[in-house]
C-alpha cells in the first residue's frame, strides 16, 4: 500500500470522527500518500491536518462533472481504496478507481458489496462510529490505540475567532458557554424556549456570557432564543467560519448543544460539555475528546425515526427538562475553569 483513498461522503461530524482512522493509518505507515474525498462543505474540518496529505472535494454536477471526476480517479492509480460512507454512491466510486484493494461496509446487504474486495463485517453490540472506522483498517492488518477526533486551528484561525469576538462585544474577562440549539432534523433539537431559560440560569447564576451558535440557516432559531431570553444571549448563527467556530469553542469553559456536527467540533477541541441526544444513540454518536455529560433518555425510534415522531409532546428531546440540565452542568463547572486563552493546535 503506497497509494491510498479514504472516501467519507457524510457530513461534518462524520469526517471529524473519522480523523483518528487517518491518524492511525499515518502513524502506522508515514510512507502511505493519504487522500480522502469528501463532501463539498466538510472539507475545512481536514485543512491543516498533518495525516492528510490530499483533500478531494466531491461536488454534485452534471453528467461532464461526474465523467470527470471518474477520469480523475482512474488516472490517480489508487491501490487502495477504504470506503468509510457505507453508501451506494461511494462503493461505485471504490469501484471505478479501479484500486485491486477495496475495503468496505455492507450493513444493509445491498449490491454496493460486490463493488468490495473486503466487507468489514459489523462488530458484536453497538460500535461508535470511531470504533467502526478503525475497524476498516484490520484488513491491512493496521490497528489504533484509542485517539480522540482531530481539529487542527491555525495561529490564524484563532486570531480571527478572537477578532469576531471583539466584534461581537464579547468580554474577554468573563467566561463563555456556548448553546447550540439547532440539529439536521427537528426531533433531535432541544425545545427552544428551554435553551432561552438556560442562557438566563447560566447568566444569572455562574456570569456565563452566551452565545448561540448555528449556520446562517439557523439565524431565525437563534433570534428567537434571544427574543425569550432576558439576559441578551450574542447570537453566533451564520458568523462564524468552521474554524473560527472550532476556536471560540477551545476558547469557551461550556457547550451546551443537541446531536451535531457542532458537538462533534466542541468536543474535538476538549470544550466540557452536555450533550443533548434524542433518537440517536450517544453510544454510537456520542461525543470524542474532552470531558462531556450526555443525556440520553434511551427510547426506542425505531418506529418513527424519520420523518417525523409519533410521541408529540412526549418525545425524546422534550422530555430532558431544564433541572436535569443544570444538575450536569453543576457536575462540569470545576472541570470548566479555564484561563480564557487559546493556543494553536491540532487536537
Amino acid at each position: 500500500m503506497r497509494n491510498l483513498l479514504i472516501i467519507k461522503l457524510r457530513y461534518i461530524g462524520d469526517v471529524l470522527l473519522a480523523t483518528p482512522t487517518l491518524h492511525a493509518i499515518k502513524v502506522a505507515r508515514p510512507d502511505v500518500r493519504v487522500t480522502i474525498m469528501v463532501n463539498r462543505g466538510t472539507e475545512d474540518v481536514l485543512s491543516g491536518n498533518p495525516d492528510v496529505d490530499e483533500i478531494m472535494v466531491l461536488d454534485k454536477g452534471s453528467l461532464p462533472a461526474q465523467w470527470r471526476l471518474i477520469v480523475e480517479l482512474r488516472r490517480r492509480r489508487f491501490d487502495t481504496v477504504i470506503d468509510l460512507t457505507d453508501g451506494d454512491r461511494s462503493a461505485f466510486l471504490s469501484w471505478i478507481s479501479g484500486a485491486p484493494v477495496r475495503i468496505g461496509f455492507n450493513d444493509e446487504h445491498r449490491w454496493r458489496g460486490r463493488c468490495y474486495t473486503q466487507v468489514v463485517l459489523p462488530g458484536p453490540g453497538v460500535q461508535h462510529r470511531v470504533d467502526r472506522d478503525v475497524a476498516a483498517l484490520k484488513p491491512l492488518g493496521l490497528h489504533a490505540s484509542q485517539e480522540p477526533p482531530r481539529l487542527c486551528l491555525t495561529g490564524e484561525d484563532i486570531a480571527r475567532a478572537d477578532q469576531l469576538l471583539g466584534q461581537l462585544g464579547v468580554r474577554r474577562d468573563q467566561p463563555i458557554a456556548i448553546l447550540q440549539p439547532a440539529a439536521r432534523y427537528w426531533f433531535k433539537a432541544w425545545p427552544p424556549e428551554r435553551f432561552a431559560e438556560l442562557a438566563d440560569r447560566l447568566a444569572s447564576d455562574y456570569g456565563y456570557q452566551v452565545l448561540i451558535g448555528g449556520s446562517r440557516e439557523d439565524e431565525a432559531l437563534a433570534q428567537r432564543i434571544q427574543a425569550a431570553a432576558k439576559s441578551r444571549p450574542i447570537s453566533l448563527a451564520g458568523q462564524a467560519t468552521l474554524k473560527e467556530f472550532a476556536a471560540i469553542a477551545q476558547r469557551a469553559t461550556l457547550f451546551v448543544g443537541n446531536d451535531s456536527g457542532a458537538m462533534h467540533i466542541a468536543a474535538a477541541v476538549g470544550t466540557p460539555m452536555v450533550a443533548l441526544f434524542g433518537p440517536s444513540n450517544p453510544e454510537e454518536w456520542g461525543p470524542r475528546g474532552g470531558p462531556a455529560e450526555v443525556i440520553y433518555k434511551g427510547l426506542d425510534c425505531r418506529a418513527c425515526f424519520h420523518p417525523t415522531c409519533m410521541r408529540e409532546e412526549e418525545n425524546c428531546m422534550k422530555q430532558i427538562d431544564l433541572g436535569e440540565v443544570l444538575a450536569r452542568i453543576q457536575r462540569l463547572i470545576p472541570l470548566g475553569s479555564r484561563s480564557g486563552t487559546s493556543e494553536s493546535a491540532c487536537r
